[in-house]
């Protein structure tokens, strides 16, 4: 008669193909992108509430300068990603003014500029570098391949991620919601915004770890989207973004892993796994909505949205 454990281990393996739990690199990829998951998720829905999505996708298209020139000097690419989007968050603040139109011209500056170098850096390495798919490693991710200490690296810049929301997160959602009425209250909104453009920055850069600097756009806005469509409470949003992250993340690794076994030594993208159980969660969260009360009520004449102004003394 088989031992327990056995018939556990049999129940499962038509889910978990041979070699999943012991591996190395899925250790590491479930770690890192669990840690990024989580950190995309918070500041992800502060960036949806703020209307900064674009400054996000930007951020995303500028790691690609940061990461293809980590990869031109022969160091890691986070360190390249994290420098190029820290410095170009700092810059958008800087020349970007407080109303949506002044950010939007303000971030299409320094992306335009990031690009070029991007395109430069892209082609040095084609033409120099030793490393087999260095730029496809870049644009698209290969979480397989992360060192293990890149999961210590993740978890430092998520926790200052983190931090810097928890720190700003009253001020920070009243700025959000009305510019105009933070500023009357005395609060510094640029100081606040910079902040927050630092937090989304770093967030953004661990992500194109994760699933590469082209993509990083989805692990960042779609759970937090997600999130958006089920509830209009913040704390609550980041909850459910996590978990559509956490779980897409995770999914996807095991679907990249266990395709190895199903298409005979081949396997799918996990960065492309990732991304469509993304946007089959956005999808699926349509459905879910219009079955939900306080959506319903949001939608009669007159509701007042969920998402009240925070108390600020």
């Amino acid at each position: 008669m088989p031992s327990p454990s056995a018939a556990v281990t049999a129940s499962l393996a038509p889910v978990f193909e041979p070699g999943f739990f012991s591996s190395g690199p899925v250790h590491v990829a479930l770690a890192v992108g669990g840690i990024v998951a989580i950190v995309s998720a918070a500041v992800g829905v502060f960036t949806v509430i703020r209307g900064q999505s674009f400054a996000g996708h930007s951020l995303a298209d500028i790691g690609t300068a940061g990461g293809s020139a980590a990869v031109w000097a022969g160091v890691s690419t986070i360190f390249g990603l994290v420098a190029f989007n820290v410095v170009a968050a700092g810059v958008m603040e800087l020349i970007g003014i407080r109303r949506p139109r002044g950010r939007d011209l303000a971030t299409g500056i320094v992306l335009g500029a990031s690009l070029g170098l991007a395109a430069l850096f892209l082609y040095e390495d084609t033409i120099s570098s030793s490393t087999t798919g260095a730029t496809v490693t870049v644009l698209f991710g290969s979480i397989f391949t992360l060192a293990p200490g890149t999961t210590t690296i993740v978890a430092v810049l998520g926790a200052v991620s983190i931090a810097l929301l928890a720190l700003l997160y009253r001020p920070l959602l009243l700025s959000s919601l009305s510019y105009d009425l933070a500023a009357a209250r005395g609060i510094p909104v640029r100081l606040v915004g910079g902040g927050f453009l630092l937090a989304l920055a770093l967030a953004v850069s661990l992500s194109a770890v994760t699933i590469g600097a082209i993509l990083s756009t989805a692990l960042l806005i779609g759970p937090a989207a997600v999130a958006e469509r089920l509830t209009r409470r913040p704390a609550r949003a980041i909850a459910v973004a996590a978990a559509v992250g956490i779980g897409s993340v995770w999914i996807g690794t095991l679907i990249a892993y266990d395709s190895t076994v199903w298409l005979g030594g081949e396997s799918l993208p996990v960065s492309f796994c990732i991304v469509g159980l993304v946007f089959v969660a956005y999808l699926a969260s349509g459905l879910i909505a219009r079955a939900l009360p306080e959506r319903r009520l949001e939608r009669r004449p007159g509701a007042r949205d969920a998402l009240a102004l925070p108390e600020v003394d």
